[in-house]
């Protein structure tokens, strides 16, 4: 049985920030900023078979899809639920996903729910684990 415990207000704020801080990154297309947001051993799984293990490789992941698919992109999104399981472990659900250059709101297409397992190392929040699925999936 998973059990939360009581969170404070300043790391409900500090989890949520994380979202904050990762859509900035984006928006400045600032790779080593977006893997500095995880923990030394962070995850990220995304759809497509695409697992990225650790600061490097996220970083080394996100340079090239910078300049690649994700060029000009922002992202945005907002939490949904979050949940503290201990003092430094939190796991957020969001909403959101990536906008094409020009773009003000997320195309249905490109809709996501992901859940971020969260963690304090040394008092700072950080990524443990982030995974996203698509909201619509397609219809034959």
């Amino acid at each position: 049985m998973t059990q939360t415990v009581p969170e404070t207000a300043a790391d409900t704020a500090a989890v949520h920030a994380l979202l904050d801080q990762l859509e900035t990154a984006w928006a400045e297309h600032d790779a080593k900023k977006f893997a500095d947001l995880f923990a030394p051993t962070g995850t990220v799984v995304l759809p497509g078979d695409i697992l990225m293990d650790g600061r490097a490789h996220i970083q080394g992941f996100m340079t090239q899809a910078y300049q690649g698919p994700y060029k000009g992109t922002t992202v945005t999104g907002r939490a949904l639920v979050t949940h503290f399981h201990s003092s430094e472990f939190a796991v957020m659900v969001t909403e959101g996903g990536v906008m094409a250059p020009g773009e003000t709101e997320v195309a249905p297409e490109r809709a996501i729910r992901a859940t971020w397992v969260c963690v304090k190392i040394d008092g700072q929040w950080l990524l443990a684990a982030y995974q996203n699925s698509p909201l619509n999936l397609p219809t034959a």
